[in-house]
């Protein structure tokens, strides 16, 4: 007699449905799974001091190596304002017209300055620190925020340099120095959601880091940094609508902004209307809008 071999009857695998409702009844979750927005904003508040720590730490090492070491934070700013002062107020002639244009220049020098570096340090946010992200568990939201962070405090060792030459150039003290406070929190806010926009996407494409610098060149020569919008805006052959788009540029607004606090000869005409208005509301824009789509991608990070 011949055996005949019975196999089993293939097993059905179980629903995803039936999954689902076998890991709530014994309260797992998804590994990685993104939080709610509430939930994800008290994360990051809970750990605060870490984002703090890592930015100050970042910015203390970033010229440990350098024989002048934290010397370079202000000095790179100022040969900045160097090169430029001599190509465009000496061979381009844009210091003419421009009241206090030393004060002028490197004003707008150093608080572009702090934009594009927090711009450049987002794109490497996420990708240059993928060591962290995989082996630790925080909202990663906390790295482009604390780069952020970090050029603000870098400018804040460069605000010393700045007075100075307010003061040499013959810029008295004001109160207005005091509106210098609101624009760089709007600018912060500004800065730490686009960064948090390129976080996401150099996390997925890491070449945004090597398009991003001729971006920021075309975006600060459209930025009113070494030369004067309002001079450029009363020409009766610029289009109404170029003004207006070079007036509302998020960069210029918050150039013009801290000039107009600092140097007394920036008066509010050659500032563009609603000006507050108009930082309120990049900042919130950049901000919340930034920091949500951030979000959205947030068990991404880290994988594959």
């Amino acid at each position: 007699m011949s055996q005949v071999l019975h196999t089993p009857p293939p097993t059905q695998a179980p629903a995803a449905e039936d999954l689902a409702a076998l890991a709530a009844r014994h309260g797992l979750s998804v590994s990685g799974a993104r939080p709610s927005l509430p939930e994800y904003i008290g994360q990051l508040w809970a750990r605060r001091h870490f984002i703090t720590a890592f930015a100050t730490a970042k910015l203390t090492a970033q010229y440990s190596q350098a024989k002048l070491g934290q010397v370079w934070q202000v000095m790179t700013p100022l040969l900045n304002a160097a090169v430029y002062y001599f190509i465009f107020g000496v061979l381009l002639g844009t210091k003419h017209n421009v009241p206090d244009y030393v004060p002028f220049l490197v004003t707008g020098v150093f608080i572009w300055t702090f934009t594009q570096s927090s711009i450049m340090a987002g794109t490497r946010a996420i990708s240059g620190n993928l060591g962290l992200v995989r082996a630790l568990h925080f909202p990663r939201a906390a790295l482009p925020i604390s780069f952020a962070l970090q050029q603000l405090q870098q400018l804040l060792f460069s605000m010393a340099a700045l007075i100075v030459i307010l003061l040499v150039f013959g810029v008295p003290v004001a109160l207005s120095w005091l509106l210098a406070i609101p624009a760089l929190v709007l600018q912060f806010t500004f800065n730490a959601g686009v960064s948090m926009v390129v976080a996401r996407m150099g996390a997925k494409t890491p070449d945004i880091a090597q398009l991003m610098p001729f971006v920021l060149r075309t975006w600060m020569y459209v930025s009113g940094v070494m030369w004067s919008i309002d001079k450029l805006a009363n020409k009766d052959s610029m289009p109404h609508i170029v003004t207006v788009l070079l007036e509302l540029n998020p960069a210029a607004v918050y150039i013009d902004l801290m000039r107009f606090a600092l140097i007394d000869s920036f008066h509010a005409k050659a500032l563009p209307p609603h000006v507050w208005a108009a930082a309120t509301g990049w900042a919130l824009l950049a901000g919340v809008g930034g920091f949500i789509y951030f979000w959205k991608a947030e068990e991404t990070y880290g994988r594959g």
